[in-house]
């Protein structure tokens, strides 16, 4: 699989019930919605952690350095996929190194991380001969792209994530609300934090192919978001978070199918939108009280 070369940011086209049908029996659609429930449950999953933590910049400069993974797979001529999962993984766990080693704040490490990172990916896919045709791929990303591989790495991930959050869940939620508490308690306030941040940067990874560099974080920050305007209870808004994560994303890849558009941004539109919808109704729900 060439990243670059194979992943464009594809359109269905669905005009009437027929077409919808046809369309439903293609490889390519049934794993593109499988996909968009798997990484919909990751990223709800993981995003409540994420909005509730503040860690949404952490995701999004994440994101921004797998642009570097991607450049260098192609340059070295190694499956990008490959090498974007370790390099996520090393960079996001040296953040949060230098995050816990240093005196800066943490947006002002992230925002050095990211820009640096971000300047060595763009030149190092200037390197990457016509590179410029598929950039837009890269950095808007094609659910309809996904393959076999990426489905059973997202599984992974996700099976992973499941196990680990909530075999620990009163850790985890001690952690969030209160970590000085949680460390007097003895919990492993550090081997938390880098575990919940490998995962993290995997799940980056594995979304990155799916939605894109600039959209990766959408699909963590917005579905939790949406849920915690919904529910201040700890469970219901980590089960609403996954509901409303898996359940956009199919709606999403309907939306590109119905209107045309390119399937990750459309994805990332429908969040959005539910995100105001759920919002005006509350204000309205509060006015009227």
């Amino acid at each position: 699989m060439n990243f670059f070369n194979d992943c464009q940011i594809a359109r269905l086209a669905i005009a009437s019930s027929n077409d919808l049908l046809e369309l439903l029996v293609l490889p390519s659609i049934q794993r593109a919605i499988v996909g968009a429930v798997l990484m919909g449950i990751l990223g709800g999953m993981l995003g409540s952690f994420v909005t509730l933590r503040q860690l949404s910049f952490f995701s999004h400069a994440v994101g921004h350095a797998a642009l570097v993974g991607v450049a260098l797979g192609v340059l070295l001529q190694i499956n990008p996929t490959w090498m974007l999962l370790p390099f996520t993984l090393v960079f996001g766990v040296i953040v949060l190194y230098f995050i816990d080693k240093t005196d800066l704040g943490s947006d002002s490490v992230l925002s050095i991380v990211l820009s640096g990172a971000l300047a060595i990916g763009l030149i190092l896919t200037s390197l990457i001969k016509g590179y410029r045709g598929n950039l837009m791929a890269v950095l808007f990303g094609d659910i309809l792209a996904i393959d076999t591989t990426d489905l059973i790495l997202t599984l992974l991930v996700l099976m992973g994530g499941s196990i680990f959050l909530l075999s620990t869940m009163r850790q985890q939620i001690l952690l969030t609300l209160n970590p000085d508490v949680a460390q007097v308690q003895g919990i492993p306030v550090q081997l938390y934090r880098y575990i919940f941040v490998v995962l993290l940067s995997l799940a980056v990874a594995v979304a990155i192919k799916a939605v894109g560099v600039l959209l990766v974080n959408a699909f963590l920050v917005i579905p939790a978001s949406t849920a915690k305007l919904m529910s201040h209870h700890f469970s219901r808004f980590l089960v609403i978070s996954v509901i409303v994560g898996s359940i956009s994303s199919i709606a999403g890849i309907i939306v590109s199918g119905v209107f045309n558009f390119a399937s990750g941004p459309s994805i990332v539109l429908v969040q959005f939108l539910l995100f105001v919808a759920v919002f005006i109704w509350f204000k309205l729900n509060l006015k009227a009280a």
